[in-house]
C-alpha cells in the first residue's frame, strides 16, 4: 500500500480588501471612518481595524489616513502581512466596537506626524482640526 505524502490542509485564505497596518498603532487618526460608506472600521485600545466582511473595496479611506496606515491587501508590504489576519480576527471581537465618526487622535500620532516634517500649511490644518476636536462645543454636544 502506498503512503500518502500529501501536505496538511491549509486554512482557508482570508479575503480582505483594505487592511489597517502598524502605522496606526498608538496613532489612531480616525479621518478614515468618516468617509467609509459601510461603517467597517472597528476601534481597539491602540488602533483601528477593518472588518473584511463589511469592506466593499471602495478605497475612500486610503487617502484620508495621514500616516499611510491603510493598504489594499494586494499592495500590503511583506513586513506587514500579519496585519491581514490580525484585522480579520480583531474585527470579530466584541470589545472592538464599530467606530463611525472621527475622534481626537492619540497624542503619539499627532507628535509623530509633526515630527515627520509636515508640508507647508499642513501644520496649520492639523492644529485647526485638533482645536475643533478639543473645543467645548465638540465635547459638550457629544457629536462623536
Amino acid at each position: 500500500m502506498l503512503e500518502s505524502r500529501r501536505p496538511a490542509p491549509r486554512p482557508p485564505p482570508i479575503y480582505m480588501t483594505f487592511v489597517v497596518t502598524e502605522s496606526c498603532i498608538r496613532c489612531k487618526y480616525t479621518d478614515c471612518v468618516d468617509v467609509c460608506p459601510m461603517d467597517c472600521f472597528r476601534e481597539g485600545p491602540d488602533f483601528l481595524v477593518i472588518d473584511p466582511d463589511l469592506c466593499i473595496d471602495c478605497s475612500m479611506c486610503v487617502p484620508e489616513c495621514p500616516v499611510g496606515a491603510i493598504y489594499h491587501d494586494a499592495d500590503l508590504p511583506q513586513a506587514q502581512q500579519h496585519f491581514l489576519a490580525l484585522n480579520a480576527e480583531l474585527a470579530k471581537l466584541s470589545a472592538w466596537r464599530p467606530i463611525t465618526q472621527s475622534k481626537t487622535p492619540m497624542a503619539a500620532g499627532v507628535e509623530a506626524l509633526r515630527g515627520a516634517g509636515l508640508p507647508d500649511g499642513m501644520e496649520t490644518a492639523l492644529n485647526a482640526k485638533l482645536s475643533v476636536f478639543n473645543s467645548n462645543e465638540f465635547q459638550t454636544n457629544k457629536i462623536w
